[in-house]
């Protein structure tokens, strides 16, 4: 069975929104990592919000250090989850999820071909959480107090979820690469 794999930038105190905004580095243990999604995964996932803000700019990349992650993710079947879209027709292997989200996503891990990723996207990578259907949970957590007025991946009052850490491993700039599972 395929599993579904959450890969998410995440500061000190918890914030995912906008990492562009607090990322101080991009080290080559993080590119590494990142690569690894390219190799094990072949299908995406993407919230709402992630995929109209990245729909307007993935397929625009033809060249430069980018192009070899837009080549695979405008090429790859990209599934989205959300309430508010009507189409996702405008990028190309778009295929919107209506009905219930824990059908569709078990009948995708059920399906033939490699892993499944999600791509940025915190509300559903929170909702697959409590829906246990996230398989594992790979936090590149920097060194970096991102502030206030930005979105955590858990709010304060978020139910009880027990994880299990499979591995850590410090970078050169200091950001850990934090893999879990949930306990099951």
């Amino acid at each position: 069975m395929r599993k579904v794999v959450s890969g998410l930038f995440v500061s000190l105190d918890g914030v995912v929104q906008s990492p562009d905004e607090w990322q101080f580095a991009f080290d080559e243990e993080m590119g590494a990592a990142l690569a690894d999604t390219l190799e094990t995964a072949d299908t995406i996932l993407l919230g709402g919000v992630t995929f109209t803000e990245w729909a307007g700019y993935w397929p625009t990349v033809t060249s430069g250090e980018d192009a070899g992650f837009a080549e695979w993710i405008n090429t790859s079947p990209k599934y989205v989850v959300s309430t508010t879209l009507d189409s996702v027709d405008d990028w190309a292997n778009s295929t919107l999820i209506k009905g219930d989200l824990s059908t569709a996503v078990n009948e995708l891990k059920a399906g033939e071909g490699k892993d499944i990723t999600v791509a940025g996207s915190p509300t559903l990578v929170r909702s697959l959480l409590e829906l246990d259907l996230l398989d594992e949970l790979v936090l590149l957590i920097h060194p970096v107090v991102a502030g206030e007025g930005r979105r955590k991946l858990f709010a304060d009052d978020a139910a009880l979820k027990r994880l299990q850490l499979v591995s850590a491993q410090p970078t050169s700039s200091g950001v850990i690469i934090a893999t879990y599972r949930p306990a099951r």
